[in-house]
């Protein structure tokens, strides 16, 4: 058994209790203990995908380096809470994002710990945060959760750039863990997209980030959404820095803002928006107010939304500026640089 040891350690206690086993070596996982396994550990769906699947070649690199020898990926799926994500109480919305990805990074913790203790070698990325900060403002993430679970068969992007699940919709949060060893059998991207092209997100996004044809503006989306994410709080930073007294900050930052930020600092991070995912009535637990009386679906949860007194935050010069003063009057609109590096002044 292995390489020939030293008469010192070969004879050490803990080298003749493992010598002296039976010798354990992991094989193929069979795809029902896993499933089972990973339900029991706390997720809502569960689907698995090759390493060397062509749709997630990108991905392989990054998965390498986290962990060498990588074969398959397990995607997790958990199950939010609609009416949480929906309301107009956006701490409500913040409180549910955080607690589902702690119930996920839990099951994810769980799954990999009964594969360790069976053998094989796994690790779960955090499903949010944390992620590789060192890396910003480039990739970030160890794995995209979200075409892994395309790949598998857990749903479909829809045009607001979330996976929609054929049967939970898009109130969903993703995890992926990776295990070296394959797996009996893996799963299937779906034939069919559960999105209805409603444009229901179209019309809920306060700057105009997603088009009706399709097209995401993601700088727009994450100037706004992510305001109290990264690039939002260097710039809140940087506004601190360049205020000359208190005086002149406050006349910039409100308390209201400032508040916000030091309960994102203190509480974890708070999306400003994500009304796309509020109003996807996609997926067969989802679908049914909004057969029954559409109208009545967009008063009950798109209207609050669109008619909710809040601040914007936009780029100068920007669609989603323009978009945000035409679309919503009684909105404040804030211009910001969303943090990024300015082009330095030519002497």
């Amino acid at each position: 058994m292995g390489d020939k040891l030293p008469g010192r350690l070969a004879q050490h206690p803990t080298v003749r209790t493992v010598r002296g086993r039976q010798p354990r070596r992991p094989g193929i996982l069979d795809a029902d203990w896993l499933r089972e396994i990973c339900l029991d550990a706390g997720a809502d769906d569960v689907a698995f995908a090759r390493v060397d699947d062509p749709e997630l070649a990108s991905e392989v690199e990054h998965v390498e380096a986290a962990l060498p020898g990588t074969k398959s990926y397990i995607s997790l799926v958990v199950k939010m809470n609609r009416d949480n994500i929906r309301s107009t109480a956006r701490s409500v919305a913040n409180q549910e994002f955080h607690r589902s990805g702690e119930l996920l990074n839990e099951t994810a913790h769980r799954v990999v710990r009964r594969l360790q203790d069976a053998g094989y070698r796994a690790l779960n990325p955090s499903a949010t945060f944390p992620m590789e900060m060192d890396n910003y403002p480039g990739r970030i993430w160890v794995v995209a959760h979200k075409p892994v679970a395309v790949a598998a068969g857990l749903g479909v992007m829809g045009i607001h750039r979330n996976v929609i699940h054929p049967k939970f919709g898009n109130f969903i949060l993703l995890g992926t863990i990776l295990v070296d060893a394959p797996i009996s059998r893996y799963g299937q991207p779906l034939d069919y997209s559960p999105c209805l092209e409603c444009k229901l997100c179209v019309a809920a996004c306060p700057v105009g980030a997603i088009g009706k044809d399709g097209s995401f503006d993601w700088l727009a989306c994450s100037t706004h959404n992510y305001r109290e994410f990264m690039g939002g709080f260097t710039d809140w930073v940087q506004t601190v820095a360049d205020s000359t007294d208190a005086a002149e900050f406050r006349s910039r930052v409100t308390d209201s803002e400032n508040a916000s930020m030091w309960q994102s600092l203190s509480f974890k991070p708070n999306y400003k928006a994500a009304y796309c995912l509020a109003v996807c009535p996609a997926g067969e637990d989802v679908i049914e107010p909004y057969l029954d009386n559409r109208k009545s679906f967009l008063d009950l949860v798109l209207k609050p939304l669109q008619d909710k007194k809040e601040t914007l935050y936009v780029l100068p010069n920007s669609k989603a500026k323009e978009y945000a003063e035409r679309r919503y009057p009684h909105k404040r609109v804030r211009v910001v640089d969303g943090g990024r590096p300015q082009p330095s002044a030519t002497p």
